[in-house]
């Protein structure tokens, strides 16, 4: 366990009880019989990472028992997730679990606790799950900053990439924006500056301390000045039909950008799945245009 880890509040092993070693009490419950942690901070769950723990899995079975907690309909998770989501997957039809008694307020405390000792949550689920803790429980930020071990203004910070515009916390919490990218645009007066300004940071594959400079930059020039020194692009009629229609046939987000020397398309993906996605319909696309007359256009 890493020293950020160890000084997260109480700890989990104090929050657990030692509910997970191996002198307590373990059961063999039915997978589907158990529901997720309803206080689970974590939203995104790594692919590559879930496809390794499946086959691990399938091969050695669960060493290590989920925490749950019962309920009148069955049970509930407690700690564990990424274990009981791998023995669904793996098809395994029970699996280790201790049983214990917590609370609302504890449950969604173990759960940011587990997930921040292992590093798995993206930026806005932790903002998320900080929020949640003081809006149903009625923590302040000091508060919540003594029971994970953290500092309040950490946790202020956090929370304020809430205020980012929705299109702003997607590329946070994808990682195509850091934290440090992310934070300056806060400072920026309008959702459309903010979004234009994190499309500038991608773009230009900016620095954190770049981002920093270039918000410093576009909040001292007068809205009228930036709109004169950014007009509008237009797009000719043939590019946005385009665009539309590979919007249609992959299924996303598609943007082509002419230039005078090169022109470039973006196709935004956000799983791997999704990727393989497209590049079966592109390789579909390109072996139907293999079949047509010279000159065809397939999309």
């Amino acid at each position: 366990m890493n020293k950020q880890a160890r000084g997260l509040g109480r700890g989990l092993d104090a929050l657990l009880s030692g509910a997970t070693s191996h002198d307590q009490d373990v059961n063999e419950i039915d997978v589907q019989g158990i529901k997720p942690n309803p206080f689970q901070p974590r939203r995104v769950f790594d692919d590559e990472a879930m496809a390794e723990l499946i086959q691990s899995v399938k091969q050695y079975g669960v060493i290590q028992p989920v925490v749950v907690r019962k309920t009148l309909k069955g049970y509930e998770l407690v700690a564990g997730e990424r274990r009981w989501r791998a023995s669904k997957a793996a098809g395994l039809k029970k699996i280790p679990a201790v049983v214990r008694e917590y609370t609302d307020a504890e449950m969604t405390e173990i759960a940011l606790i587990e997930n921040l000792q292992r590093q798995n949550l993206n930026p806005v689920e932790e903002a998320l799950a900080y929020r949640s803790l003081m809006e149903k429980f009625g923590l302040t930020q000091e508060e919540v900053a003594k029971k994970i071990g953290r500092s309040r203004s950490l946790i202020a910070n956090t929370i304020r990439l809430l205020n980012l515009p929705k299109t702003i916390q997607e590329y946070v919490s994808r990682g195509t924006l850091s934290m440090g990218q992310a934070k300056p645009l806060l400072t920026l007066e309008s959702a459309e500056l903010q979004i234009e300004a994190a499309e500038m940071i991608i773009e230009e594959d900016l620095s954190a301390r770049d981002a920093e400079e270039l918000v410093r930059r576009l909040a001292a020039k007068p809205r009228q000045q930036r709109q004169q020194q950014q007009p509008a692009e237009d797009k000719d009629i043939f590019v946005v039909e385009v665009e539309d229609r590979l919007k249609l046939l992959l299924g996303t987000q598609v943007k082509i950008k002419p230039g005078k020397l090169k022109s470039k398309i973006e196709i935004e993906f956000y799983t791997a799945e999704d990727l393989d996605r497209i590049i079966e319909v592109l390789t579909a696309q390109q072996m139907a245009a293999a079949t047509k007359p010279r000159g065809a256009f397939i999309v």
